[in-house]
């Protein structure tokens, strides 16, 4: 999450991990996507000035001309930067999208973590 999808992403460079997700990433570029080697999952939000959508769209092109890494990548509309875990929980919208996330992270992990 956040800070710690650099630190992901570069796990992933050197294939020490089976499996990537990364939620509301921070820090990320555009070279560390073109070297990831493992499965990769980007959950990125709607308003957020550390990955913005459009930046998150160059990191699904670059994946999307890698076929010999899975990978899915969505923004999910609506929320902020941090949605999956600085939400509140009387916010049944927020609790959804946050639940919603959590969910696509585990399915990931569960379908390539072996």
């Amino acid at each position: 999450m956040c800070w710690g999808a650099k630190v992901v992403v570069e796990l992933s460079k050197e294939e020490l991990i089976q499996a990537a997700v990364l939620l509301h990433p921070s820090f990320v570029n555009v070279d560390d996507i073109k070297g990831g080697k493992a499965p990769i999952a980007i959950l990125g939000a709607e308003i957020d000035q550390m990955s913005p959508p459009a930046l998150l769209k160059q990191f699904e092109e670059i994946l999307s001309s890698k076929p010999e890494v899975n990978s899915y990548v969505k923004i999910h509309p609506k929320v902020s930067h941090g949605w999956t875990v600085r939400y509140n929980i009387d916010e049944p919208e927020a609790v959804k999208a946050a639940e919603e996330a959590h969910k696509e992270m585990l399915d990931w992990f569960v379908t390539y973590i072996k």
